[in-house]
């Protein structure tokens, strides 16, 4: 799907298929030096992070397995409002292994920072976090990601798997929706 094929409903293209492309390359060489001689379980974000785990762990030059997490602060808004719940839990196991969360954005820190804690309780041997998108403008609590992809303004964007009331996700690329999409003028 291309930005014509969005119609009106895009307002503008933050990050394009190809800047994507190129930097997940980067990021996947990163974490493969840092990782060397060691087994990584990404564990996903459901749903936002779906695309970017698939694609990050195909640029990982590092044996890497993989478990999914759901767990949510939005609701049908388009702001988080702090209160976190687990949809869906881990299936693996994390004590003594080495744990990156993929994350598709970035932005209170209040998701993540719960999130994290919630994983370290269970005893990784590490645990980093790569952020696909992240939001300095709206940053509530300070989480210092190790990766991090793109840092973009406080806006609500949708694509790459982000999405707005479940639609938008299959774009590949970042980008904002018109206001009328969404309720406001």
């Amino acid at each position: 799907m291309n930005r014509e094929d969005a119609g009106s409903d895009i307002l503008d293209v933050l990050i394009s298929e190809e800047q994507i492309n190129e930097r997940l390359e980067e990021l996947g060489e990163e974490i493969s030096r840092d990782y060397a001689g060691e087994e990584i379980l990404l564990v996903g974000v459901l749903r936002g992070a779906i695309m970017v785990m698939a694609d990050l762990s195909r640029k990982i030059h590092r044996p890497v397995q993989m478990d999914w997490m759901a767990v949510s602060s939005y609701g049908a808004g388009t702001k988080s409002s702090g209160v976190v719940r687990i949809l869906k839990d881990l299936n693996e196991d994390i004590k003594d292994r080495h744990v990156l969360i993929v994350e598709d954005v970035l932005d209170s820190g209040l998701t993540l920072s719960w999130l994290k804690a919630n994983l370290e309780s269970r005893r990784p041997k590490s645990i980093k976090v790569a952020t696909f998108l992240r939001k300095p403008a709206a940053e509530k609590v300070h989480i210092d990601p190790d990766y991090v992809g793109f840092d973009i303004p406080d806006a609500f964007v949708v694509g790459y798997g982000l999405d707005y009331a479940e639609n938008y996700r299959h774009l590949p690329f970042i980008a904002t929706l018109a206001p009328q999409v969404y309720g406001e003028k």
